[in-house]
């Protein structure tokens, strides 16, 4: 009786466990993301808006057109409450990095711990087939589980991003602000300014 019931199960289980290990194993691909590209960063683009280049028309020496700099520059800060070398972003704003698990991590994991629970349920008897119902529900559940992480990570960014862009544009517009007051001190000081 147990010959045969070891034969039965030689017989039944490769047949089940070939699917599920070729499930198991499709579960845990590896998708890639959408592929990012990399933005000049806002600083960058402040310092580009704020930055102007002067000739001095009256053969002002680099000393004098060094002071003149620093004195247009401390003056444009004063008029438009702009400084373009501070930070825009506050300390309880900046980037504090969250670890996710990888893509496919739940999709295992739960697998696994379906397959381990399918088979107590389905006692003796009964634990291959458990555990391929297990196995197969918890990957269900895992990959629901995954998804739903990516989109609410999707969510998230959007949200920050849709956030920042009127405070982005303001802090451009200042940034404006500032290269016209600089320019309009420089050439009061007899400099050509671009």
């Amino acid at each position: 009786m147990i010959t045969r019931i070891f034969k039965n199960v030689f017989i039944i289980l490769p047949g089940l466990l070939i699917p599920a290990i070729i499930l198991l194993l499709n579960s845990c691909y590896y998708y890639p993301y959408e592929q990012v590209t990399m933005q000049p960063s806002e600083n960058e683009n402040i310092r580009a808006i704020t930055q102007i280049y002067f000739y001095p028309n009256k053969n002002q020496s680099s000393e004098q057109q060094s002071r003149d700099h620093y004195a247009c520059y401390n003056w444009a800060m004063d008029q438009t409450g702009f400084d373009p070398s501070a930070s825009s972003i506050a300390p309880v704003q900046r980037v504090r990095v969250v670890p996710m698990p990888p893509p496919g991590h739940d999709t295992l994991s739960m697998s696994i711990a379906g397959a381990v629970l399918g088979a107590l349920i389905g006692g003796p008897r009964h634990a291959g087939g458990g555990a391929l119902i297990g196995a197969a529900s918890g990957m269900m559940m895992g990959a629901i589980s995954d998804a739903s992480r990516a989109e609410a990570a999707r969510q998230m960014e959007e949200a920050y991003q849709n956030r920042y862009q009127a405070r982005d544009f303001h802090r451009e517009k200042k940034a404006m602000q500032f290269r016209r007051a600089m320019s309009a001190c420089m050439e009061g000081r007899g400099y050509t300014v671009n």
